[in-house]
């Protein structure tokens, strides 16, 4: 693990007491208001040693001094050495816990890394067939990319590792010669910009079914593989039906409706790039004939006022799974009133005897208040409801801390 030259001090830091119980309680992320003093300035990257008021030994991280968040913890406890061994123990921890069986079957696209809740705080690794993505979010990780990123090439042997950034700290990615889509080397190899390696689109498999991701331009690592086990939920009361799939994306919701013999999927998208992308995951399956013989429609328009219109046209299954609403705290409010509008338009698009599936993945609105906006909008729409469940997140994606926590769904049939 790089860190600084032995001629500089430790970086050594006390924080308030709140904070001293907080990190002992595991969470991941020490904030610049709770450092009561430390030794020196500190460096993008460096391993700050936490100390408690008594001068014991209280945790270990990487420093941060552009993020408000200063240092996310690594370990606590009795202090270790973050050597070669430690981090290669890490990730076979992150490892172990995606077993074929709790991924599912003919499933080779999965997360293998979720940041705070696997103990890489501000970190995530993909798996798309033979590629991988790893993308940070938090510049204290960009001196150590390399070492990972050879740790990762000896352990997981992929045929590319594609490594991203958060836009936060594009620039500061740039500075140390790590843009956002550079590929990196093997041990010994020269790096590359993805796009001179590969177009950025790599076929994946999800439940047997075939998906494009673009791993280098593509939203979050280039694919919504938190959605997977929604989607087969989904692909479970979809034969013979007609789906709607309000805010669309890459159509995995409908692609999964289509093999489980729904009579016509309709995606509903703003993006016309992302509606593009559904129509190529189609293309990609068409050998199921259930898929080939499934009506698929695509309308490009806003979802929100497309939901709101008169109903004229009803489906079997209504599937509202729209971005972020939330970025921040001050837009929770603002969030759970719009999820509200949509659950309300949505369900009068719901055919008698059908089914909503209303999801959420804004942080800032907490699973209850997302569900009880959900049953509030059901219970206002004067028709007869009944609550099937509830879901989060799935095995890949662990929430061990509540900040973490962002995913959830509901399902709901309508009479």
């Amino acid at each position: 693990m790089e860190d600084a030259p032995r001629s500089v001090p430790r970086l050594r830091l006390r924080v308030s007491p709140t904070a001293e119980s907080i990190v002992r309680g595991r969470h991941p992320w020490v904030f610049s208001d709770s450092i009561r003093d430390q030794n020196r300035e500190g460096t993008a990257g460096e391993l700050a040693i936490l100390y408690d008021r008594n001068d014991r030994f209280l945790a270990i991280g990487l420093y941060d001094p552009i993020s408000p968040i200063r240092v996310r913890i690594l370990h606590t406890g009795k202090p270790v050495t973050l050597d070669v061994a430690w981090w290669r123990a890490r990730l076979n921890d992150s490892l172990a816990l995606r077993t074929p069986e709790a991924i599912g079957p003919d499933t080779d696209g999965f997360r293998w890394i979720n940041g705070e809740s696997d103990g890489w705080p501000g970190l995530v690794l993909d798996r798309y067939a033979d590629h991988l993505v790893l993308k940070v979010y938090s510049a204290a990780w960009l001196p150590h990319v390399r070492m990972i990123g050879a740790m990762l090439h000896e352990v997981l042997q992929p045929a590319a590792l594609v490594f991203r950034v958060s836009r936060n700290i594009e620039d500061e990615a740039r500075r140390m010669g790590l843009p956002g889509g550079t590929v990196l080397p093997r041990p010994g190899a020269v790096p590359v910009t993805a796009a001179t390696e590969s177009s950025g689109r790599v076929v994946f498999h999800e439940t047997g079914l075939r998906f494009e991701a673009d791993v280098v331009l593509g939203q979050k690592t280039g694919f919504f593989l938190d959605q997977r086990e929604n989607r087969r939920r989904v692909a479970a009361f979809s034969e013979g039906r007609e789906v709607l799939n309000a805010f669309s994306f890459s159509g995995g919701f409908s692609l999964y409706a289509a093999r489980a013999g729904a009579r016509s999927v309709l995606d509903l998208d703003l993006s016309a790039h992302a509606l593009e992308s559904g129509r190529r995951n189609f293309e990609l399956n068409v050998d199921h004939p259930t898929v080939a013989a499934c009506h698929h429609e695509q309308i490009q328009g806003d979802a929100f006022g497309w939901l709101a219109e008169a109903p004229a046209r009803q489906f079997d299954v209504v599937i509202v799974d729209p971005p972020s609403l939330a970025k921040k705290e001050v837009e929770r409010e603002r969030a759970i009133q719009a999820y509200g509008r949509l659950a309300t338009s949505a369900i009068q698009r719901v055919r008698p005897g059908g089914i909503l599936v209303s999801a959420s993945c804004s942080a800032h609105v907490s699973a209850d208040e997302f569900f009880a906006v959900v049953r509030e909008s059901a219970q206002s729409s004067q028709r007869r409801w009944t609550e099937l469940e509830t879901s989060g997140h799935p095995v890949d994606h662990p929430a061990r801390i509540p900040e973490a926590r962002y995913l959830k769904a509901i399902y709901l049939t309508v009479s």
